[in-house]
């Protein structure tokens, strides 16, 4: 099911937290905070290689997102699916997610620190506080 044009939008025109879950290798369940952008139906996260949430989509690429309004706890979009990685490009996704989020480009750039790109299918949508 994918996004209606109302979540896409509430996923990509604001700057709210997003937590990210991705499974360990015993199964059990990866959450953290991340910043988050929607593309074309996908939801886009950035990490570094080699963090947990990297190795552990590697392992397993099933994923979820989850995204709440702040000032309304009752409306949030969570979407769930396969994960894909990429390297390449990723320098400039975490710029624009900085971008969005700090208002400038990534400030903790490090020289040793490979970024990877990860995109979340969504393939099954949960939300609440939208109009059917």
């Amino acid at each position: 099911m994918p996004l209606t044009p109302d979540q896409a939008a509430f996923l990509r025109d604001n700057a709210f937290p997003a937590v990210l879950t991705a499974l360990r290798p015993d199964g059990s369940p990866h959450s953290t905070v991340v910043w988050m952008h929607e593309d074309n139906g996908d939801v886009v996260v950035n990490t570094a290689l080699g963090r947990a949430k990297d190795r552990f989509l590697r392992n397993d690429g099933r994923a979820s997102v989850v995204v709440v309004d702040p000032t309304n706890q009752y409306k949030w979009v969570g979407v769930s699916g396969a994960a894909t990685l990429e390297t390449e490009g990723a320098y400039e996704q975490i710029d624009q997610l900085s971008n969005k989020y700090l208002g400038k480009d990534y400030p903790w750039r490090s020289p040793d620190e490979t970024r990877v790109t990860v995109r979340i299918k969504a393939e099954k949508v949960d939300a609440m506080g939208f109009d059917a």
